[in-house]
């Protein structure tokens, strides 16, 4: 499984980075980015609570 964040929805509230700071940080735009790795899969769980947990649905966990 793979994280990826729509940057164009993106608002920058940072909650994935709070939820998941190993898959998931802020740019310099202030806009979520996450790692591109492969999710291990003792971090899945945090990785898609942060999916659910998105207030514009930027992030799919795939």
């Amino acid at each position: 499984m793979r994280a990826y964040v729509d940057k164009d929805i993106c608002i920058g509230c940072g909650l994935c980075a709070d939820i998941c700071p190993e898959i998931f940080s802020m740019d310099d735009d202030g806009k979520a980015v996450a790692a591109y790795m492969v999710i291990p899969d003792d971090l899945i769980d945090s990785a898609k609570e942060a999916e659910q947990q998105c207030p514009v649905e930027a992030i799919k966990i795939e």
